[in-house]
């Protein structure tokens, strides 16, 4: 009967002994009578807390010295293992039994297992609803509160007494529409469960975000009987992710978007441009004065005037248009539906003058202004990047021109930057791979006929376009590093050309051009001291640095100063190059500690033709001999320009009369070649006095005169270039011959009989001059012979002269 029982049952005799297992116990627990012959295997396998093994011995009676007690049992709930490791939850009972006059313990076993299982599902689901940290509400089939956890109390504010039997809209923000919700529970029916963000306001009015799950749940029927709401407070999730948002989007001091959001925002803009046809004005805005504003009233202050002035900003811009904080002080906008240029002027003028309103900043006012470009889309058809770097161009041009303004970006003057920018890495090559060369042009002494040294001229010898002067390379490096890494290159270039040139046993002077700003350059000595170190055989009084005249306008002072430093120290000798063009000569031959003045060709290439030329030069010369300064004149084209100036005093000269600039092998070989002018050593060796000074100057002035008008007389009028000065009240006759009647030079009568000479001489040119231009052929003979005999008048008032 006990082997048939459903029950487990075990029969334990009185010494501890198991007799008996019924054929439920072995299902049940999977031991065999073998796996557990006695009471004590049974518990050191089964029961796994020895409390109840303890209480489980006191019960049947069977103390640990197998000694039969009376038997008093009470049921004890306990888990049982099993063989195969498992649990099982039972109640135990117990009974006597006898056999064979042998009192046994039958012990039953009650298998709860699957009634505790469920209990603990039960208590588990109630912890979940009590402890979770998600509020949860369940709802009737009607959408009416029925329970909520403690959780849903402290995220909502509601207590459980006071939110059952309301309907979960006591909770609606009013920040979701009506469509929202409609299609929330379109899909709650449609799927059974709905899961999304969601405002909703506690009970103190204060909204928050949430997480929300809602599921139905049916019952046998599939009817719905329930809504289970379970959801997470996500306010903070949330206030962080926007904070993150604004960190990666937003500037952090301004709250303007940043770069990333602008770049976004530019696509944008593009498109619509694109969509409406209409025009999308890119604006690079930059601060002036703002570092000054730092440094004088601190950082916070400036960081608050940068605040104000993005406040001010926005509040010129329409709500479509987007204004960025790229760094710094610059700022970028970009303001469509422009409808015109005129229209984006009124728009930056409103921002302008917004701008330059006083700021009031811990007690202080400050000024600002802004430097601002614009450029217009699709009229500057580019991308994003090239609009923003045209529109900082544009800006930059408006910072030049004087600040506080604006300037239109100029699609011509930006290809002309890009070529110069092309233009520039051209020359940046060339000095790397050579390209760069040194040509010379020798100077001469024209009275004694001496080769006295050379001037060092940059040359690019480009590969296609062939040999390019310096004035079409040299301006675009002009203030950049490059120009002074050139400038190096030439001093050295040159002074290793002179130092072969004295071992082959000519030495002369050197003379190397320098711009104002490499004269400046920190690093000018220590160079100029290495090169010279390098080649001991050249010393450095040979070497001469030539400064333009109107280059030194920048800082006079230390331009001398630094003048000074290379006389004294190094020894070289300084050269005051195109004298004459600069807005202040008297000033600088009395400041600049100079050893030599060269005229300006501009002045010497006319100094035949034009009497202010030569006035500027014959008081050049007395200058330069009141200072104690030698004088040189550049651009001495002919042997007549030289033998003026020999006239006039100035014995130095160089030009195309004496030698083009050459190759240095050309130069050798002209050296061995050279023969002086004779007509100038000539001249030079005459000893003439002042009137003879001055017969000598209107001879050769006037020949050159007379045969420039007959060349142009006998020309045809489509290659005559400029005809010579043809009033005769503004030639060099009626100055010198003023001149001469107040320095008591000539006689009366001959003053006035040339005055006479050459008056007529100039009247018959004109004359034939007008003759010319209207019937546009040449004079014939007649004319010109006519011409010449007026001329022979002068020439025999001049010889007279020069007989006496």
């Amino acid at each position: 009967m006990l082997n048939t029982s459903p029950v487990p049952e075990i029969i334990i005799d009185n010494y501890g002994k198991i007799t008996y297992l019924n054929q439920a116990f072995i299902s049940s627990f999977g031991y065999e009578l073998s796996d557990i012959p006695t009471l004590d295997d049974w518990l050191l396998r089964t029961f796994p807390k020895i409390e109840t093994r303890e209480r489980f011995i006191r019960q049947t009676g069977i103390a640990f010295s197998k000694q039969y007690v009376s038997f008093n049992f009470e049921s004890i709930e306990t888990d049982l293992i099993c063989k195969d490791g498992q649990r099982r939850s039972v109640i135990a009972n117990a009974r006597k039994v006898t056999s064979d006059t042998r009192p046994d313990t039958l012990i039953i076993l009650y298998d709860i297992t699957e009634r505790k299982r469920a209990e603990e599902k039960l208590k588990l689901s109630g912890r979940v609803f009590t402890q979770a940290h998600e509020g949860i509400l369940i709802t009737d089939a009607d959408g009416l509160i029925v329970d909520v956890n403690p959780a849903f109390s402290e995220i909502t504010g509601y207590s459980r007494e006071e939110i059952l039997h309301q309907n979960p809209s006591i909770l609606r923000s009013n920040k979701h529409d009506a469509l929202y919700f409609e299609e929330m529970w379109n899909e709650l029916r449609q799927q059974g469960h709905w899961q999304g963000e969601i405002w909703n306001k506690r009970k103190d009015g204060q909204l928050y975000a949430e997480l929300l799950t809602i599921s139905t749940l049916v019952d046998d029927y599939g009817e719905t009987i329930h809504y289970l709401g379970m959801f997470s407070d996500i306010t903070q999730s949330k206030e962080q992710q926007h904070a993150l948002e604004m960190m990666a989007h937003y500037d952090v001091l301004t709250q303007l978007p940043n770069r990333t959001l602008f770049a976004d925002r530019f696509k944008q803009a593009i498109a619509h441009s694109n969509r409406n046809k209409s025009l999308l004005a890119v604006v690079f805005l930059d601060l002036d004065g703002f570092k000054p504003v730092n440094d004088t009233y601190g950082h916070e202050a400036g960081d608050q005037l940068l605040i104000e002035v993005s406040a001010r900003i926005q509040s010129c811009i329409r709500q479509d248009d987007t204004a960025s904080r790229l760094g710094g002080d610059e700022f970028a906008l970009l303001l469509n539906d422009v409808s015109s240029a005129e229209h984006c002027e009124t728009l930056i003028n409103r921002i302008r003058n917004a701008i330059e309103l006083p700021y009031h900043i811990d007690g202080n006012a400050i000024s600002c202004s802004a430097s601002i470009g614009i450029t217009l889309y699709p009229l500057d058809n580019a991308d994003a990047d090239t609009l923003l770097r045209h529109a900082d161009q544009a800006m930059y041009q408006a910072k030049v021109s004087g600040r506080q303004r604006h300037h239109m970006f100029d699609t011509r003057q930006d290809e002309q930057m890009s070529e110069q920018q092309n233009q520039f890495k051209s020359i940046q090559d060339a000095l790397i791979s050579e390209q760069l060369v040194l040509f010379y042009q020798p100077k001469v002494n024209m009275r004694s006929g001496e080769i006295i040294g050379a001037e060092a001229l940059i040359r690019w010898q480009h590969p296609e376009r062939g040999l390019i002067t310096p004035g079409h390379f040299l301006p675009i490096v002009e203030g950049s590093s490059l120009e002074i890494n050139i400038g190096n290159w030439v001093i050295e270039r040159a002074i290793k050309q002179l130092s072969d040139w004295i071992e082959h046993g000519w030495t002369m002077e050197m003379s190397i051009n320098i711009s104002s700003r490499h004269l400046q350059w920190h690093g000018l000595f220590d160079h100029l001291d290495r090169v010279l170190a390098k080649y001991p055989n050249v010393p450095s009084y040979l070497i001469q640095l030539e400064v333009l005249e109107s280059s030194v306008l920048t800082d006079l002072n230390n331009i001398s100063s630094i003048i000074k430093t290379c006389r004294h120290t190094l020894g070289l000798k300084i050269s005051l190059d195109d004298f004459g063009t600069g807005y202040s000569s008297l000033t600088h031959l009395r400041h600049l500690p100079v050893d030599t003045v060269k005229i300006d060709q501009s002045f010497v290439r006319d100094l035949i033709d034009d009497p202010n030329d030569y006035t500027i030069i014959d008081g050049v010369i007395g200058l330069t001999d009141a200072f104690h300064h030698q004088v040189i004149a550049e651009g001495v084209e002919t042997t007549e320009h030289g033998m003026m100036l020999l006239a006039m005093g100035c014995d130095l000269a160089q030009g195309y009369a004496i030698a083009y600039p050459m190759s240095a092998d050309d130069c050798n070989q002209w050296f061995t070649n050279y023969q002086p002018n004779m007509q100038w050593i000539e001249l030079a060796n005459r000893q003439l006095n002042a009137e003879q000074t001055l017969v000598e100057l209107m001879t050769l002035q006037i020949n050159y005169w007379l045969n420039r008008v007959i060349a142009n007389l006998e020309s045809n009028s489509d290659n005559i270039a400029h005809w010579p000065l043809m009033n005769h009240k503004k030639c060099h006759f009626s100055l010198w011959l003023e001149q001469a009647r107040k320095q008591n030079l000539f006689d009366r009568v001959w003053i006035e009989s040339m005055k006479l000479a050459y008056t007529e001489l100039y009247h018959n040119a004109n004359s034939l001059k007008y003759q010319f231009q209207e019937d546009q052929h040449p004079i014939k003979d007649t004319g010109i012979a006519e011409l010449k005999a007026h001329f022979n008048i002068i020439e025999q008032l001049l010889d007279a002269k020069k007989q006496q």
